[in-house]
């Protein structure tokens, strides 16, 4: 299946039916009265986020959504029936955005979560409506109301427990496949990984999801090479696990040209929990791999991991690192979700 985290489409809500003008006409009934019934309310557009989908590739073979429009009313002061409403099923993690992309519509982050987008258009009142001691034989039937419409982007980002960032080539497509079992694309070039990467780790017993992010170069807030349109999806992740390539002649410039990125693009990124690891050890001396990790953990202020995606080296120790912060989040957010209804409470 092809990955696409943007799509563009068209949704309008169903019309009102229109209320019913009519009279009760029936033998010996000599004063029948009006008998004209409302019209149905039209069906609505409402988006739910689901925990089975992890792209938006579906939108762009259909980008149009149509809800039902209400049946009119009729005699015998007979309602219509409503108009049927449209589910739209998106990953959890799809943001919701107006046609500027600048406004944020709805943020759909947990799987179960709805929200009506579009709602239908209420039914006209049939004459019956307007019967009164006064007015008998009223003659006013109304039209139904318009249904919403308007383009909407997509906006999908990942959620993930953890995500894997770097500079091309940093071997985080050769780590993921090493840890779960995804199998994204590796080879011996930059860029090879042109859109994220979801992996399930087992560790311990336990699971989390891992997300490789395509390579960052310098200059990606600005559009270079792949640009941010994919550190979007690093918002979504709760910590990140940031690999350097070893054999890189200056692991400590590799280091600061993504950190740069992070912080240039905001929205957090560089403040999230961050576990650097120096990688592709097996391919350097015991003393290259002391001194190039010594050398990082300078610029980092703490320690450096070491690993190997191709041998296997060091992978466990760092997945279970990994595994202690994403324990510390989940705790956290636990704690959070269960303080809100009572926060909602206090004058």
């Amino acid at each position: 299946m092809k990955f696409l985290d943007e799509a563009r489409i068209y949704v309008k809500s169903g019309d009102g039916g229109a209320g019913c003008l009519s009279f009760r006409r029936e033998k010996y009934v000599e004063f029948g009265g009006p008998d004209g019934g409302d019209g149905g309310r039209g069906g609505d557009i409402v988006f739910e986020a689901v925990a089975d989908l992890n792209t938006l590739i579906d939108f762009r073979y259909r980008q149009h959504f149509k809800a039902g429009r209400g049946v009119h009313g009729q005699g015998r002061n007979k309602t219509g029936a409503a108009g049927k409403s449209v589910a739209i099923k998106v990953p959890a993690g799809t943001q919701i955005l107006d046609q500027d992309k600048q406004a944020l519509i709805a943020d759909l982050t947990e799987a179960g979560q709805r929200v009506v987008l579009a709602r239908g258009g209420d039914g006209g009142f049939g004459n019956a409506h307007y019967k009164s001691a006064t007015n008998r034989a009223p003659r006013r039937a109304d039209p139904g109301w318009p249904g919403e419409e308007r383009w909407v982007w997509l906006r999908l980002k990942l959620i993930a427990d953890a995500g894997l960032v770097g500079l091309p080539n940093a071997g985080k497509s050769t780590f993921l496949a090493a840890v779960s079992r995804a199998r994204p694309k590796v080879a011996d070039y930059p860029f090879t990984t042109l859109h994220p990467q979801l992996g399930v780790v087992s560790v311990d017993d336990e699971e989390f999801v891992l997300a490789d992010i395509p390579g960052l170069i310098e200059g990606a807030h600005k559009g270079a090479g792949l640009g941010d349109r994919f550190l979007g999806h690093v918002e979504r992740c709760g910590i990140l696990l940031h690999l350097v390539d070893g054999t890189q002649d200056d692991v400590v410039a590799a280091y600061r040209s993504v950190r740069g990125e992070l912080e240039a693009y905001g929205q957090g990124l560089a403040g999230k929990p961050e576990l650097v690891a120096l990688n592709k050890v097996d391919a350097l001396t015991s003393d290259e791999a002391a001194a190039k990790a010594q050398a990082l953990a300078g610029a980092v202020g703490g320690d450096i991991a070491r690993l190997s995606g191709v041998s296997g080296e060091g992978i466990r120790e760092v997945l279970r690192a990994l595994l202690g912060q994403i324990r510390a989040a989940r705790a956290a957010a636990a704690e959070r979700r269960e303080a809100e209804p009572a926060e909602a409470f206090q004058p």
